[in-house]
């Protein structure tokens, strides 16, 4: 039995940011906060800003490992390394694949045994394979069709149980009532890769999906005749839109648009990361498309396409802050309470509440990321 408390100038709490107090943890889980030193505390940790640990609903890989090597020690990797980023839930994220390939990364994220020190496995995201070829981006187009819903029951019995996000374009046949079926079974069902028409895309929310696919990015845009994906995103009510917030993805303007337009409750900043995050520039592969890192950015080297990112969470939240569109708070949320939402696992992470895992990213006053801990274990730290 051990207890110990975190003294800070601030913590983002769900009422709002609070402090400067005391936030207890008992054998790794939060217990209450005050203003007042807690007196059964066997030590006290100083930290600036505490915040919720980050949740990344779409992630590919990390530190050269990627989850469609379909390799138990690679997600483990994938794991230890995001706490480098604030990290602490995230959804091991799949591409375009054969089918038995997909269902192997599924039997694996459900076998996964989440670790001490390192961030945790919440769910899996299958983005794609149904998408539209004219925006596949970095997917392969080989595998691409309409959805079928036994292919789907096959994937959910190989996760096991596992909270289960899947991707579709919403103008491939039968992919209303894919959807209607797929989130009675209890799938979210995300939106992207997508050629659609704003009708299209209204009539696949109408059945039930909820996530647009890092909105900007491989979808068809806002014309003011066609309001497309992008205007879909925009305007349709009560559905999540993903960000990556790189630098690289969207313009910061673009960003602001979607935070006024959806509202900064239901944006979820994402890094669509690649394995290449954490590693050097250089030449690397996702699931056979060979990519370069240079400058920053991971592009096709076929056609130069961006091929997802190679930035970790925290950097996200740092960006949305330093390019003047939100608060601090405000960023903090849109990459743990609101992620979790989008995915419906807010009941065991994305919040600091007394009696949950202590999993805390805990920042500089410029935000600047300082210290992770998993289950009020100090899982990375700066110093």
């Amino acid at each position: 039995m051990s207890t110990f408390a975190i003294h800070a100038n601030s913590f983002f709490l769900p009422s709002g940011p609070t402090g400067p107090g005391y936030l207890t943890v008992h054998d790794g889980v939060f217990g209450a906060f005050s203003t007042q030193m807690p007196a059964n505390a066997d030590r006290i940790d100083e930290r600036d800003w505490v915040a919720p640990g980050l949740v990344d609903t779409h992630i590919h890989g990390f530190d050269g490992h990627d989850v469609m090597d379909l390799s138990p020690e690679g997600l483990d990797a994938i794991a230890a390394g995001l706490v480098r980023n604030g990290c602490t839930s995230f959804f091991p994220t799949t591409l375009t694949a054969p089918t038995e390939r997909i269902a192997e990364a599924c039997t694996i994220a459900a076998a996964h045994v989440n670790k001490p020190k390192t961030a945790r496995v919440q769910g899996i995201y299958l983005e794609g394979p149904w998408f539209s070829e004219k925006y596949k981006g970095a997917q392969n187009p080989a595998y691409m069709g309409n959805p079928d819903i036994h292919v789907l029951e096959h994937w959910m019995e190989c996760a096991d149980g596992l909270t289960f996000k899947i991707a579709l374009a919403p103008e491939n046949d039968g992919a209303s009532d894919f959807i209607a079926q797929a989130t009675a079974m209890g799938a979210i069902v995300a939106l992207g890769h997508s050629n659609a028409t704003y009708e299209e895309a209204r009539c696949a929310v109408d059945a039930g999906a909820t996530v647009f696919v890092h909105t900007y990015n491989a979808m068809s845009p806002l014309h003011h005749r066609e309001p497309g994906m992008v205007g879909a995103a925009l305007t349709c009510p009560n559905v999540y839109d993903e960000l990556i917030c790189d630098g690289n993805h969207v313009n910061p303007v673009s960003v602001n648009v979607v935070m006024r337009a959806r509202g900064k409750d239901q944006v979820c900043l994402i890094t669509d990361c690649l394995a290449a995050g954490g590693m050097p520039e250089g030449d690397y592969e996702m699931e056979g498309l060979p990519i370069v890192v240079k400058d920053g950015q991971a592009r096709l080297k076929e056609g130069g396409n961006l091929a997802g990112s190679i930035v970790g969470l925290c950097q996200c939240v740092k960006n949305v802050v330093d390019w003047g569109l939100v608060t601090p708070a405000e960023a903090v949320a849109m990459a743990s309470i609101v992620p979790a939402k989008s995915v419906g696992i807010d009941d065991v992470c994305g919040a600091i509440k007394p009696g949950r895992d202590a999993d805390l990213a805990c920042f500089t006053s410029s935000m600047e990321l300082e210290a992770t801990y998993v289950g009020g274990e100090v899982a990375w730290s700066a110093l």
